[in-house]
């Protein structure tokens, strides 16, 4: 098969109008960038106007800044002030701020000089971000930090965010509420420097023999072991779970009269969290919500 010929004056004219088609695109793709920059500064301006004079208190997760929410990221890029629990959260979250905004580590400073901190801040005009680890609503300390900003009449608004039994539960591809197995979730801690009330020890809650989450006990562990053997069968499975989402993470999986000394073995003494469940033994039980013979209002039951 022999292909026609193409002169030279078409050749001309196939370039002009490849030159022209090609010009056009980068055109239009440059004017699209613009608009689209225009509009994000657009954008990041109406939010930016929308949060200055407040303070926002937001949980950062337990570590991985993938597991942030889409709200927490849109506040931390137009903030003008963040300050954050830099023992406990990691700093490539930061890398969402703006290059400008004013950074203050908290780690060493008290609840009266992060208060007055956040509201001088408040008070010239400026959005801050309160960047707490976990989830705000446990163990965070911001139940203080809300009572007395109100009092100074500083608005705040809490952004959630994933807790660490949460993210242990992914980790360990568990779910903590299985049917005819285990359908309660208890959080909770032992006492140390923070007494505990009386009828929330842990034997006490042990006793339910639930998927049993337990925060800041490293340092406490023989005791934490003894309570919970008072209910919980020796060989039960318990996960031990160091700095979730950090590069440095560790996850064991041990039975329950092995948890003090893996503590050991491993040097852990803080940001520890003990998963204590019947859901960490094989179980076969299922959900009556996708059962066939299950109908509710979304579905009819197939016999």
């Amino acid at each position: 098969m022999h292909l026609p010929l193409i002169s030279t004056r078409d050749r001309g004219l196939i370039r002009k109008d490849t030159e022209r088609i090609l010009k056009k695109f980068f055109e239009d793709f440059s004017a699209y960038r613009k608009l689209r920059k225009q509009s994000k500064n657009v954008y990041m301006k109406n939010n930016l106007a929308s949060q200055q004079s407040a303070v926002y208190i937001v949980g950062a997760g337990p570590g991985d800044p993938d597991l942030l929410t889409v709200k927490a990221q849109k506040l931390l890029a137009v903030a003008d002030v963040v300050l954050f629990a830099d023992s406990l959260v990691p700093e490539q979250i930061l890398h969402l701020c703006r290059q400008d905004a004013e950074i203050i580590r908290t780690a060493n400073k008290t609840l009266e000089e992060i208060l007055a901190l956040m509201i001088e801040r408040v008070r010239s005009h400026k959005s801050v971000v309160r960047l707490h680890s976990g989830d705000p609503s446990l163990y965070s300390a911001v139940h203080e930090q809300m009572r007395l900003l109100a009092e100074a009449n500083i608005p705040f608004e809490v952004i959630p965010g994933i807790s660490a039994f949460q993210a242990a539960a992914a980790k360990l591809k568990i779910e903590l509420t299985i049917p005819s197995l285990v359908q309660t979730i208890i959080l909770t801690r032992i006492s140390g420097r923070t007494e505990v009330p009386p009828n929330e020890e842990l034997a006490t809650l042990a006793a339910h023999q639930a998927s049993l989450c337990l925060y800041l006990s490293a340092r406490h562990v023989e005791n934490a072991q003894a309570k919970l053997l008072e209910h919980y069968p020796a060989e039960t499975p318990i996960a031990i779970c160091f700095r979730l989402g950090w590069p440095d993470e560790k996850i064991r999986v041990v039975p329950l009269n092995q948890m003090a000394e893996c503590t050991h073995q491993e040097k852990l003494i803080r940001t520890t969290l003990y998963l204590i469940s019947p859901a960490l033994t094989p179980a076969t039980e299922r959900s009556r919500l996708y059962h066939p013979e299950h109908s509710h209002l979304f579905r009819s039951s197939h016999h």
